[in-house]
């Protein structure tokens, strides 16, 4: 039987993936202040140097795994309507949100964010490429007539995640598909109400 390949012994793109799993995984247990290098190469079944040749720092480890996590979530395809869209990247995000790692690590990344300035500039780096994937959305919407080309959009990409991300992250409650649905109407209709930036 031949033996699970580790360690060195590991393509680059494997081990570095085998690492940020280890990564998230020491941080949604420990959290960020806890966390331990040693530990996570041991769980990635790697040695020390195979975190040192590529990291720094935990701050640096945590802006390449959340970089690759975060810009890593696609938003949905045209699904012909701005409701449509809006339901498709509520029930995207809430996949996203269910998942155990990332319900723990998010409150720890923010709290971090207000300590450090390295973490919080990851942290608005991470925002600021989700938000622009976000703009694609406004733009079909524009596109077919159904919003205002004026609309606040930086009001609109507030909106748009506010209510789920909130349910979720801050009262760590998953809405029932009928709830997104609810949810999205409610979007739907702000999105539409977004008077243009004064």
């Amino acid at each position: 039987m031949k033996r699970k390949p580790s360690g060195a012994a590991l393509p680059n793109a494997a081990l570095t993936e085998a690492l940020h799993r280890a990564f998230f995984r020491e941080w949604a247990e420990r959290g960020f202040a806890a966390i331990s290098l040693e530990r996570v190469a041991a769980r990635a079944g790697a040695g020390k140097a195979a975190i040192y040749r590529r990291f720094s720092s935990p701050q640096e480890f945590a802006a390449a795994a959340v970089t690759a996590l975060g810009l890593g979530v696609a938003m949905p395809e045209d699904r012909g309507s701005l409701h449509a869209d809006v339901l498709a990247f509520l029930m995207r995000l809430r996949a996203v949100l269910r998942h155990p790692l990332i319900r723990r690590i998010l409150p720890d990344l923010h709290a971090e964010a207000a300590r450090s300035t390295a973490m919080r500039a990851l942290n608005t780096t991470v925002a600021e490429a989700r938000r622009a994937q976000a703009q694609v959305l406004l733009d079909r919407a524009i596109a077919r007539g159904e919003l205002d080309p004026a609309v606040d959009r930086d009001l609109a990409l507030d909106l748009l995640p506010a209510a789920l991300y909130w349910r979720m992250v801050v009262l760590g409650r998953t809405p029932t598909r009928a709830q997104v649905a609810g949810q999205a109407d409610a979007v739907v209709a702000a999105l539409r109400a977004a008077a243009p930036p004064a």
